[in-house]
């Protein structure tokens, strides 16, 4: 195993870069993992980190140990003293950070049950939406130009690795996409024509379902494209639900028809 003393080492400055900037992971087409459990879930989907960094203390550790064990040691990297606490956001500055490769970018899908993210936000917004769609069954992820970076260190722990069981597509341009997509398109928006009760939709068939933006929702031209949306009934004196519980009342409830 190699070993890292200074704070100052290069591969830390990068990692560091890759936790907080978007276009350095963009560039790189690399992205940090931070903790044991994103680590293990990697794992599990088959793939391999281009190297793991983490202190000697931690890597005693039976759990971190029982990781280490599946990566060659050449991948494996300890960094001593406090350096990973310098460029973490964990409470638990010794904690893991494995250095991943994105996948390859993929053409988008013209057909199939999909989930858009269109001008979500808020990472931990879009981190739960990927782990309710991951749960329900779909596994093509777009996401928008104007959408939050899913790779970002925040989006990435809050789907508590759901990333990983998807096909993402990022940067997508929805409305251009939206011309060749094949299927039933979906959307929660509040407009008077063409909407239907959830409840009373045939959610059967595969479906593409669109999620805007927290505040502003889907944008007009988006919107436009979209033949029904769908109104989520609620208690009166309730106004609306955040974009996370809305997508996930909707997965489940069109995988709640699929099941019957």
């Amino acid at each position: 195993m190699k070993t890292i003393i200074s704070a100052h080492n290069e591969q830390l400055k990068h990692l560091a870069k890759l936790l907080t900037q978007s276009k350095t992971r963009l560039q790189h087409r690399q992205a940090v993992l931070e903790g044991v459990h994103l680590l293990q879930t990697y794992l599990q989907s088959g793939a391999l980190p281009e190297q793991v960094y983490l202190s000697p203390t931690r890597a005693a550790h039976p759990e971190a140990a029982e990781l280490l064990a599946q990566l060659p040691p050449e991948k494996i990297t300890l960094v001593e003293g406090e350096a990973l606490a310098k460029i973490t956001s964990l409470t638990e500055a010794d904690d893991v950070m494995s250095l991943i490769a994105l996948p390859e970018a993929k053409p988008l899908p013209q057909s199939g049950d999909c989930v858009v993210l269109a001008g979500v936000q808020d990472p931990g917004n879009a981190g739960t939406i990927i782990r309710s769609a991951a749960a329900a069954g779909v596994k093509q992820m777009i996401v928008g130009s104007g959408s939050v970076d899913i790779w970002s260190p925040k989006v990435l722990r809050a789907s508590m690795g759901a990333v990983f069981l998807a096909e993402i597509h990022t940067r997508a341009d929805i409305a251009d996409w939206l011309c060749s997509y094949r299927d039933t398109v979906w959307a929660t928006a509040l407009r008077e024509q063409h909407q239907v009760s959830l409840y009373q939709a045939d959610l059967r068939v595969p479906s593409a379902w669109i999620f805007g933006n927290e505040g502003s929702g889907i944008a007009p031209e988006i919107l436009a494209k979209v033949p029904f949306a769908v109104r989520i009934p609620m208690a009166e004196g309730t106004e609306s639900l955040n974009v996370a519980m809305a997508a996930t009342v909707c997965l489940f409830e069109q995988m709640r028809q699929r099941l019957q």
